[in-house]
């Protein structure tokens, strides 16, 4: 039983602190890109498919944590 707990939170640990960065990855470039297209509208479609791929590599990051909290929990 202790060793069903202890892969509750380690699995809890891997996606808390695998999806602190990402989150706060994703939020300072959407941040930063609006910035930008605040100060110059003209470049609105040279800025945002940058930020989509940046995000998207972001994302990636709190999959893999999901990825690993789940292979904690159940292997």
């Amino acid at each position: 039983m202790d060793l069903e707990v202890a892969k509750a939170f380690a699995a809890a640990a891997a996606i808390g602190l695998g999806s602190i960065g990402p989150g706060l990855a994703i939020g300072m470039l959407a941040a930063k890109a609006m910035e930008s297209i605040g100060r110059n509208p003209e470049s609105a479609s040279k800025i945002q498919v940058p930020m989509l791929l940046a995000i998207a590599f972001a994302e990636a990051i709190a999959i893999y944590a999901l990825v690993v909290a789940l292979i904690i929990k159940f292997v």
